[in-house]
């Protein structure tokens, strides 16, 4: 995987986030690597140029990605850069 573009902070997930992975027999660091090197996963093009745009000026970044059970994940990194998130969309 690439290099890190940013920090995580404190990484936390979901009990909803934690029972997908479980199911889909996936880690979280996956996810959070490809997240930290700016694989941004299936987000549209805005929030792409978005999070291009973010990473510098330390504001929150999103991912979005799915598990091999086709469950959706977010992970979410605050604009502080204190922490980042797992979450399925409906826990937002």
């Amino acid at each position: 995987m690439s290099e890190a573009r940013f920090s995580l902070g404190r990484c936390v997930m979901t009990r909803g986030a934690q029972a997908a992975l479980q199911a889909a027999g996936q880690t979280p660091f996956e996810f959070l690597a490809r997240h930290q090197a700016g694989d941004w996963g299936e987000v549209d093009a805005q929030d792409r140029r978005e999070n291009e745009f973010s990473v510098s000026r330390h504001l929150r970044l999103l991912s979005a990605y799915r598990t091999s059970q086709d469950e959706r994940l977010w992970v979410i990194t605050e604009a502080d850069r204190s922490a980042t998130t797992i979450l399925l969309p409906e826990e937002y």
